[in-house]
């Protein structure tokens, strides 16, 4: 960078540090005596030697994940708040319907002490629980890994098989279709029922249906975000009861209603 590039760079840089001081001093003079970030500025794909992230466009990406490098996120799953997708020395794919949920980690190895490569191999309508590792291992279709469940190099879980939360998969294990491992080390405690099978599908139809939902909210501009504070604020101060009386019917705006297909209790409306 040049004299001229270095100079243009220290403005842009005191600009925007006006911009936050003057940010700050509106917010007191409003009555918030705070500083509060509305609109996070965490960048969530990141490049890494000539590799960089493909995510479809119809996956959700949550605004605080990291998803780093050699890295495939296929259509329609979701990389949850505080996930790690670190594809540097070897590469990551997700197929498509498959949710890695929050504060989850998956990484690679190069290749192990027998000179195997070991990407990470995630499958189509994966469950992927909270606060789980996955290092240099392979998920089939349609496999559930419970949450902060760690699986290490060379593994395998095979299509509808599950890893029960907590447990710790050792090197090279494979984890046949239709069982449940569990447990430190994770061995076989039983088969699974056909109720569970249909769980853990259930489980990932729910999650990218609940991933729509975030999309649309973390989509949003800053100026809607303050429209629904005030809906939110209006519509708290209703009485139910006094309006009964009056023979007043307040409806819920619909800025503030879940879709049809995230509510346990409602039925997708049909057209």
């Amino acid at each position: 960078m040049g004299t001229l590039g270095k100079a243009i760079y220290t403005v842009g840089f005191w600009i925007r540090e006006s911009g936050q001081a003057l940010d700050r001093l509106g917010c007191r003079l409003q009555g918030n005596y705070y500083f509060q970030e509305q609109l996070s500025r965490h960048r969530t794909l990141m490049n890494i030697f000539d590799k960089a992230p493909v995510v479809d466009k119809d996956a959700f990406v949550a605004p605080n994940a990291s998803i780093i490098g050699d890295v495939l996120v296929g259509r329609g799953s979701s990389i949850w708040y505080g996930c790690v997708l670190r594809g540097d020395v070897n590469s990551i794919s997700v197929g498509s319907g498959t949710n890695i949920q929050d504060n989850s980690l998956v990484h690679v190895a190069k290749s192990n002490l027998s000179g195997k490569v070991l990407p990470t191999i995630i499958g189509d309508n994966v469950t992927v629980g909270h606060s789980a590792v996955l290092h240099g291992c392979t998920v089939e279709d349609g496999a559930f890994v419970g949450m902060g469940a760690t699986l290490l190099d060379g593994v395998v879980v095979e299509k509808h098989a599950m890893v029960a939360a907590g447990a710790l998969v050792r090197q090279n294990s494979r984890i046949p279709c239709g069982e449940v491992w569990g447990g430190n080390p994770a061995k076989f405690l039983r088969k699974l029922t056909e109720e569970e099978i249909a769980f853990i599908s259930q489980s990932a139809t729910n999650y990218s249906n609940l991933a729509q939902v975030h999309a649309a909210e973390n989509a949003k501009s800053f100026d809607e975000i303050e429209f629904e504070k005030v809906l939110r604020k209006k519509f708290a101060r209703r009485d139910e009861e006094y309006d009964s009386m009056l023979g007043v019917v307040r409806e819920v705006p619909p800025q503030l209603i879940l879709p049809d297909n995230i509510l346990p209790d409602k039925a997708p409306k049909t057209s």
